[in-house]
């Protein structure tokens, strides 16, 4: 091959484009959030934190009234529903009902629920006089229940870690922990990791596919573990990343 040929098969040849830097994620400022479970202390923890932080949140009740007075409760603009009208107005939809509902609660909202971002962080969990251990869902995960329940939703899973004492503390400004974000297409992890980041002193690292939430879901009962000890809210680093 002369000279020539080899410039012309390298013009031919397209320039292959540079690696995605993985922390370059996305605006999402202007998304709604939604909170099913959002009269509990986990979801109330979560809308205050998400509406501090400028995103605008509803959360979600079985009885519209009870939603409505958490929102009162909780203020930054928050605003209150059934869950129904909340699956309907959100773009992005935080699952954070107790195990024992999960399934019942997902099945009623299948129609709302299509196209929307679920972000599913139950954790299954039992308590015996030995303290908490992990349940396994038949499906693998409560993230794996969600999306075998919602065919037609984006499912991912994410901030299952989080203290509700410490979310729900005003006078805490900054959560020191990162966000594990499992999921099956990457934009859509990167749009939870990004919301994570909102969140000061939070960042959301992708921990791979639903297939492994159950993992990330069990670790919890270790949490509560080292709660109990240390008299402590303990989160997560991910060293290195």
């Amino acid at each position: 091959m002369t000279s020539t040929d080899s410039a012309q098969q390298s013009a031919a040849t397209p320039a292959k484009a540079p690696a995605k830097d993985p922390w370059d994620l996305p605006d999402v400022s202007g998304l709604v959030v939604g909170v099913l479970g959002g009269t509990g202390p986990q979801g109330k923890g979560l809308a205050l934190r998400f509406a501090r932080a400028g995103q605008k949140v509803i959360i979600g009740s079985r009885a519209a009234e009870r939603a409505r007075a958490a929102a009162e409760e909780i203020g930054h603009g928050v605003e209150g529903a059934d869950n129904a009208e909340t699956a309907r107005r959100s773009d992005v939809v935080i699952v954070a009902v107790p195990w024992d509902g999960h399934a019942r609660t997902l099945e009623s909202l299948r129609g709302e629920l299509v196209g929307k971002l679920v972000v599913d962080c139950v954790n299954p969990l039992g308590f015996d006089k030995k303290g908490a251990y992990a349940l396994k869902p038949e499906e693998g995960s409560a993230a794996e229940q969600a999306a075998a329940l919602l065919p037609d939703s984006r499912v991912t899973a994410a901030f299952h870690h989080l203290s509700a004492v410490l979310l729900q503390d005003p006078e805490i400004d900054e959560i020191d922990t990162d966000v594990m974000v499992l999921g099956e297409d990457r934009a859509d992890v990167e749009i939870v990791q990004a919301l994570a980041g909102r969140i000061p002193g939070m960042r959301g690292v992708f921990a791979g596919r639903l297939r492994g939430a159950h993992q990330v879901e069990a670790l919890v009962a270790n949490l509560i573990s080292v709660n109990r000890r240390y008299k402590a809210h303990a989160g997560l680093r991910v060293t290195d990343v």
